[in-house]
């Protein structure tokens, strides 16, 4: 007697396994529109939050903070923008160990010339997925990644 196949896709219980799959599908959406560009989804992130704190630039700690990232995973992925001269780092006025993450004029130009790019994996999420959905999903995400009981349940 044959056996009977489990389907090949199952749904998880689990939260973040559900989560990590939603989110390298659209990290691969993304990756792929601003190829062309030079820049990763991750790399794009991190310049467009640069330039949204130009008036009072972060510290690599604070832009960690921002990101929801581990300091050095967010030094790890500065390395290659610095390398390429997208961003910079300035000593702080006050205190000259601390050092404050800008971007370059080249920095700004790269960002200027793949956001067209960011533009259209926007519009071809919102085909596929509906703009309403895409509200409402971005605040939940948004909501999880603002919460801070989450940070500190051990």
């Amino acid at each position: 007697m044959p056996k009977t196949r489990k389907p090949t896709y199952e749904p998880s219980p689990c939260v973040a396994a559900a989560m990590r799959k939603a989110s390298r599908r659209l990290a691969q959406l993304y990756d792929r529109a601003l190829e062309q560009g030079g820049l990763r989804s991750t790399q794009l992130t991190i310049l467009y939050e640069v330039d949204r704190r130009s008036e009072a630039p972060p510290t690599i700690g604070e832009l960690a903070g921002v990101l929801v990232m581990d300091r050095s995973a967010l030094g790890h992925n500065l390395r290659p923008l610095k390398r390429e001269g997208l961003i910079d780092m300035q000593a702080s006025p006050r205190d000259r160990r601390r050092q404050h993450i800008v971007l370059t004029a080249r920095g700004k130009a790269k960002l200027r010339e793949v956001w067209p790019l960011w533009e259209a994996a926007q519009r071809r999420f919102y085909q596929v997925f509906g703009e309403a959905e895409a509200a409402q999903l971005r605040a939940t995400l948004l909501a999880i990644a603002g919460d801070l009981r989450l940070a500190n349940l051990m």
